[in-house]
């Protein structure tokens, strides 16, 4: 370049000095020599011109192809020359190796997101309104894709100090810990946030810790009333003692009975809610969701039960024994619900979620459950049955949790319920 520059030095001197050698030659009125010396001054020009042309034309060449992100091009010299060449292999050059930062800059990049999208947090970037401008894989599994948070996660965001919010997406509830990250880039505030679904892990809890309490208090329990019946049955055994009368007997024998009948009842209790702390490992196969639906309809032939058997052979991956009965309790349920309705209608269907996990639906058009007790129906010995044991939804939610996946439900009290089986994929 700095040849470069030198000639185009020349060239200017080279025309200033022929101007004024024209001028006056001119002046002297040597026609001839002044005829020459304007020749020379148009040649050198238009050399010049054609130049800084060739330039400009490289140049143009060089921002069309960063502006259209054209970086494979490779430049010419304009004309046969030193100078053109080197510059034109310069230019060549810089091209070359921009197109080498770009190309380590976009794998950097997709390096990161590949990265976040296998991590299990959900990542969302989002600015200040909530428009969410990017999503990792695990926030699209979780709040499908959307393009504005939803309404609880922005107040949480904007308030920045709750820790874990419950959120409905899918036909799913999401407890999530959130932390919220601000910051400002290019004079433009976002955001960014991570969220953990923690409702899995409190279940689990949950679960982990009612079983627990449960065999705490029936071995209690049962080490009580295991004496208490065996004294009671050999107390009722024995013969009728030369110091006490028959009437007397006759009193101490009733109580004794009373006794082993109150307590074999009591044991009974007991051993039917041990069996929640008994729930078998599941031993998952292939299961197709139309054989499952088939078999459920010969248990509940009823007219009024509909099973909404998919077209495709969609399968799932279960203990079929085990989720067969939490659908069977939940379909005896039902009935019971729809047992005052003269219309009577229940509904087990299969669905897909925008986030590519299958739903398995059971919904009845019964009583409903009051919003007071919505919450409560899935804790153990908890019931609103007159004869109820209070371990069948329990015991349903267990058997999903132990599956990976988690059951919810809606309902509306007059209106009926709707039981949502979400399995993971």
């Amino acid at each position: 370049m700095k040849r470069f520059a030198i000639r185009v030095i020349l060239h200017i001197l080279f025309i200033m000095l022929l101007s004024i050698g024209s001028c006056l030659l001119f002046q002297k009125q040597l026609w001839f020599s002044t005829v020459i010396c304007i020749i020379l001054l148009i040649t050198f020009g238009i050399h010049l011109y054609r130049m800084q042309f060739k330039q400009i034309i490289l140049l143009r060449r060089l921002t069309d192809g960063l502006r259209y992100n054209d970086m494979m091009q490779t430049f010419h010299p304009p004309f046969k020359n030193k100078i053109m060449n080197e510059w034109a292999k310069e230019l060549s050059e810089s091209l070359k190796d921009f197109r080498g930062r770009l190309l380590a800059e976009e794998i950097k990049h997709q390096y990161y997101e590949n990265l976040l999208n296998k991590v299990d947090t959900a990542v969302l970037v989002t600015d200040k309104a909530g428009h969410i401008e990017w999503m990792n894989q695990a926030a699209v599994t979780h709040l499908g894709q959307i393009s504005q948070l939803p309404e609880a996660l922005l107040r949480a965001s904007a308030i920045n100090d709750i820790p874990i919010i419950r959120i409905e997406q899918n036909s799913t509830v999401l407890e999530m810990a959130i932390s919220c990250t601000k910051f400002v880039t290019q004079g433009k505030e976002q955001q960014i946030i991570s969220l953990k679904n923690i409702h899995s892990v409190l279940e689990r809890n949950e679960m982990e810790a009612w079983q627990k309490l449960i065999r705490v208090l029936t071995h209690e329990i049962m080490n009580s009333i295991t004496p208490i019946i065996s004294l009671s049955e050999t107390l009722s055994e024995r013969g009728i003692p030369k110091l006490l009368g028959e009437k007397e007997y006759s009193i101490m024998l009733q109580a004794m009975q009373t006794i082993h009948r109150r307590s074999k009842g009591l044991l009974e209790f007991v051993e039917n809610y041990r069996r929640l702390t008994r729930i078998p490992t599941p031993v998952c196969t292939k299961v197709s969701i139309t054989e499952l639906c088939m078999d459920l309809k010969k248990l509940f032939p009823e007219e009024y039960i509909h099973f909404e058997i998919p077209s495709s052979d969609l399968t799932l991956y279960i203990d079929r024994a085990q989720i067969e009965q939490v659908l069977i309790n939940l379909l005896k349920n039902a009935r019971e619900a729809c047992g005052r309705q003269s219309d009577k209608d229940i509904r087990v269907e299969v669905i897909i979620s925008p986030a590519g996990n299958k739903l398995l639906t059971v919904s009845d058009n019964g009583e409903g459950i009051l919003p007071d007790v919505l919450d409560k129906i899935f804790v153990p010995f908890f019931t609103t049955k007159t004869s109820g044991s209070g371990i069948g939804l329990s015991l349903c939610k267990q058997i999903m949790t132990l599956h990976e996946g988690s059951i919810n439900v809606k309902s509306e009290s007059g209106k009926g319920s709707k039981f949502i089986l979400t399995f993971p994929k």
